[in-house]
């Protein structure tokens, strides 16, 4: 008798095509709420195209909007986007754990294998109370900020109630590195207040600094009290040096670009704020004391640079980040130097890392590309505008010289999913197909050598 013939079953999703199942999730879910019509000001319209591309902006946090969000949200809808640009700062996962513990329910495997892919993280150990110290920091900082920044702002708004909205809005927007504004001109009103430009710039490097960074330089705190010797990461100590330098030297190149054109008339603390704010908001925030069309286009093609970089792996920074950056460079110069190997901070790097951080430059560069010349050519825009949003669009930054509300649809939907490829990674896209575990080789060539170079 012929036994019946068994179907193979479904194929389990992996890790990682659940984590991007989440965030596709969370993007169906803000555009539903946008959409509705009690988020908006009365006879404000929103087409479904704009409300995605405003949702998806908030999700992955970078602040590219086609739309004036002061003109076209209420305080509702200015609420919902609060939420919204939570959900994509702390991270999906991140968030729904502490909700998890919130309401008593167990962390199981599964669900720290996907904060784990969630947040970048290499291991299982420690994540839980990882998610919980990300939470409750993020939100110390973005209560604290936005009290602060309301207090400020009263100078500002004729009523207590607009300037803390105004504040907590700021405050959100900055930590998150989200880049949207409820004033309609980013920080340009404020672009001579560098109390609120200070308290900003912290908001943005506690957003793009990395989540790792921050809960280790709270247990360093910690360990002096306890008179214990604390040992920083090299994920920290190449992450946080890679970071400063950056900053100060986008800086002072900056200011370079452009001391005989824009900062040619401006006094020294003028053009000191101008500079390092500019220069920390390209880590991710997207935030703008002043028009960037005002600076040169050698300026704006090294701001493209830096966004293209982003900020720090494991934040609510978008780009290649900042220790791939740094590894390709560390690369090149033991390469030249004959060394088969990278020694940083007393480690030594695995081959593995090396690898991934090539990859990763070349497809995001590769990727880059190909999006400047399609909508170089859909686009009513200057080739450097174009660099400049999809720079943009690629870092979570949301910077722009003014072509996005001049997109058309197929560019809104091309920046769409930069930004989306911004946020949950290059890794992580390039293995979506990958399916559950590592599927080894069993057929081999024979090996030859190709010419490079």
């Amino acid at each position: 008798m012929n036994k019946p013939k068994k179907f193979p079953l479904k194929k389990e999703l992996s890790t990682i095509q659940l984590i991007v199942i989440f965030y596709l999730s969370a993007l169906v879910i803000s555009t539903i709420l946008l959409l509705i019509p009690i988020a908006r000001h009365e006879g404000v319209s929103l087409s479904f195209i704009d409300a995605l591309f405003t949702s998806a902006s908030a999700i992955s946090v970078t602040g590219l909007a086609t739309i004036t969000i002061k003109d076209t949200f209420n305080n509702f809808g200015i609420f919902l986007l609060c939420i919204i640009l939570q959900l994509g700062g702390l991270g999906v996962m991140s968030l729904s754990t502490f909700v998890w513990i919130m309401i008593g329910k167990k962390v199981g495997l599964k669900e720290r294998q996907l904060i784990m892919i969630d947040q970048n993280q290499s291991n299982l150990s420690g994540l839980v109370q990882l998610a919980k110290r990300i939470f409750i920091t993020i939100i110390s900082f973005e209560v604290i900020g936005g009290i602060i920044l309301g207090f400020r702002f009263m100078k500002y708004f004729e009523s207590p109630t607009t300037a803390f909205k105004h504040g907590f809005f700021g405050s959100i927007s900055a930590a998150t590195n989200a880049g949207f504004d409820i004033t309609g001109e980013s920080l340009i009103p404020f672009s001579n207040d560098y109390i609120v430009q200070t308290i900003i710039i912290i908001l943005m490097i506690i957003g793009a600094i990395g989540f790792p960074v921050i809960v280790e330089v709270y247990e360093f705190f910690l360990s002096l009290k306890s008179k214990k010797k604390y040992h920083f990461t090299l994920f920290t100590k190449l992450t946080t040096s890679t970071f400063v330098i950056l900053t100060v030297a986008g800086a002072i190149i900056i200011y370079l670009l452009d001391s005989y054109h824009f900062f040619a008339d401006k006094s020294w603390h003028e053009s000191f704020f101008y500079s390092l704010f500019h220069s920390a908001t390209t880590k991710s925030a997207g935030l703008a004391t002043m028009d960037l069309n005002e600076f040169t286009p050698s300026n704006q093609l090294f701001i493209s640079i830096l966004m293209f970089i982003g900020g720090s792996p494991s934040s609510a920074s978008g780009g290649i980040r900042t220790t791939t950056f740094a590894i390709v460079l560390l690369a090149v110069f033991f390469y030249a130097r004959g060394k088969g190997s990278i020694k940083i901070f007393r480690r030594e790097l695995h081959n593995e890392d090396v690898l991934k951080s090539f990859i990763v430059i070349s497809t995001a560069a590769i990727l880059c590309l190909v999006s400047v010349l399609i909508l170089s050519v859909t686009e009513k825009g200057t080739v450097i505008e174009v660099i400049f949003e999809v720079s943009s669009a690629f870092g979570t930054n949301g910077l722009s010289m003014g072509l996005t509300p001049r997109l058309s649809t197929f560019g809104k939907i091309l920046i769409i999913i930069l930004m989306f490829i911004g946020r949950v990674g290059i890794v992580t896209c390039l293995l979506i197909l990958r399916g559950k575990g590592n599927s080894q080789e069993k057929i081999h060539f024979p090996k030859e050598k190709v010419t490079i170079g």
